[in-house]
This record gives structure tokens, C-alpha cells and sequence, in this order.
């Protein structure tokens, strides 16, 4: 697989772009998590004995942009020292550049603003079950998987195993797939609060005053000789909280449906 060099990055755009890119809206997006809305950070020291490569992120999603926006800043924070803080912006002076992430390409490609946001890193899947907002069944195309695994091959991937913004949304196997097949060390990202505080595309602000919250935690144990891409799933899931155990309403609802059944038992 292709390999990165010191001017370009394994998908041969030049270091500089993407440098200027992660300043630019690094700094515009800088208020909107440590000023309007103030994000809480914790667990980034789980970085510190990562290799440089063939790390996997995986996050619930709740905004198409803020979710990344806000990740980027915490990584080229910890790039430069900053652990569970983003106070000092000076760490979008030296960006981690080696850092992509997946995204849906009908995303990716609708105006201009998503095509910047593209170069800064994404790397673009078509969803094999929704699009243009109706169920579609297609197959997987294996070059977006190639893609996905030179990614990790050469750097660090943020990937949203849901593949939507709706909460508790079921897991999508193709990642445990992935998983299985690359076997990268896997650190789960539990985030909340962004779809209170901005839109559902991320760019406005709905609401100030938000503290979101991103936690970073341990990286997944997994026996890659043992596990099935179903038990890796399930692994997955249940570290960013995305299991109906974690659904509040999902338990309060059965609570109703259980004295329902007591009272018609009883009656």
C-alpha cells in the first residue's frame, strides 16, 4: 500500500494543505468549544503509549462536523503536551496531520465548505444501506475498505461504527470487519452534549452555555485468535454506550410496559 512522504500524506495531499487547512478552521471553530459552549475533556492521557500507526477510533456521532471538529482539536492539542484541555491554540500551529477519519462521500461532497473539510482528512465510504435518504442494498466497495486500511497503514483513523447521527442507533458489522482484519489497537470515544449544543451538520450554534463532553477511554481488549467480528462489535458498542442497557428512556419505557402487564395481570 501506498506509504506517506515527507511532503504529502498516504493519499499524496501535500503537508502544507492540510497544515494551513487544520489552522484555518481550527482557529474559526476554536470559540465554539472554548467559548460560546466549553468542552470537557478526559482520558486523553490514554494517548500517550500509542504507536504512530494502526490506531482506530471509534465514537457514537451526534453532528456531521463538530463531532470531527472537535476531536481534531483535542488530538493537535495532545500532539503538543496539552492533555484534557484545548486553552492554548498554539497546537494548530503544529497540527497531527497523520490523523484521518471515515465519512459518508454524500456528506463529503455536498458544497464547498465539505470539500475543505475532505482535504483536512476524511476518507469517504458510500453507505451500503441509506442514501440520499432512502434504504438502498448494495454492496461494499472493497477499494473504500483498501482506503480505510492504508489510512491506518500510515497514521491515526477516527471512524463512527453507527454510521449516523441517530443515538443508539445499531453498530454496522463492516467495522468489526475491519477490525478483524487489520487488527489495530481500538480506542473507544464516548462524546454528549454536541447535538444540544450545535445543529445536526454541526456548523451553527443552537445553544450556548452547552458543556459537551468527550471522553477518551482504554483501549478495547480484544483476542483477535478468539474473537469473532460479532464479539468485536458487541465490544465496540457497549464502550462508546450505545447498547439499549444505556438507553434511559429504553429502560424507562420497559418499567411502564412491566406495571402495564402487572396491572392487566392483576385486574
Amino acid at each position: 500500500m501506498a506509504k506517506k512522504n515527507i511532503f504529502t500524506d498516504a493519499f499524496g495531499t501535500p503537508y502544507f494543505l492540510k497544515r494551513l487547512i487544520i489552522f484555518v478552521l481550527g482557529m474559526v471553530s476554536y470559540r465554539r468549544f472554548n467559548g460560546f459552549n466549553k468542552l470537557k475533556i478526559t482520558g486523553s492521557h490514554h494517548f500517550k503509549n500509542l504507536p504512530d500507526s494502526n490506531v482506530l477510533f471509534v465514537s457514537n456521532h451526534q453532528t456531521y462536523f463538530a463531532d470531527v471538529a472537535a476531536m481534531y482539536h483535542v488530538f493537535c492539542s495532545v500532539n503538543n503536551g496539552y492533555f484534557d484541555t484545548i486553552k492554548n491554540p498554539v497546537y494548530l500551529l503544529n497540527p497531527k496531520v497523520d490523523f484521518y477519519y471515515v465519512a459518508a462521500e454524500e456528506t463529503m461532497n455536498k458544497g464547498i465548505l465539505s470539500r475543505i473539510f475532505k482535504l483536512a482528512g476524511a476518507v469517504t465510504v458510500k453507505r451500503t444501506w441509506r442514501a440520499k435518504g432512502e434504504n438502498v442494498n448494495r454492496m461494499v466497495d472493497m477499494s473504500e475498505v483498501d482506503n480505510i486500511m492504508k489510512a491506518l497503514d500510515n497514521g491515526w483513523v477516527i471512524t463512527f461504527p453507527q454510521g449516523t447521527t441517530a443515538a443508539f442507533a445499531q453498530g454496522r458489522k463492516g467495522t468489526a470487519k475491519l477490525v478483524k482484519q487489520q487488527r489495530p489497537i481500538v480506542v473507544p470515544i464516548k462524546i454528549n452534549g454536541f447535538r444540544r449544543a450545535f445543529d445536526k451538520k454541526g456548523l451553527k450554534i443552537k445553544v450556548t452555555g452547552v458543556k459537551p463532553t468527550l471522553e477518551i477511554k482504554e483501549p478495547i481488549k480484544i483476542d483477535y485468535d478468539v474473537d469473532t467480528a460479532q464479539d468485536i462489535l458487541d465490544k465496540i458498542m457497549v464502550a462508546i454506550e450505545q447498547t439499549s442497557d444505556f438507553n434511559v428512556l429504553h429502560d424507562y419505557e420497559k418499567e411502564l410496559n412491566g406495571k402495564s402487564e402487572l396491572q392487566n395481570t392483576n385486574s
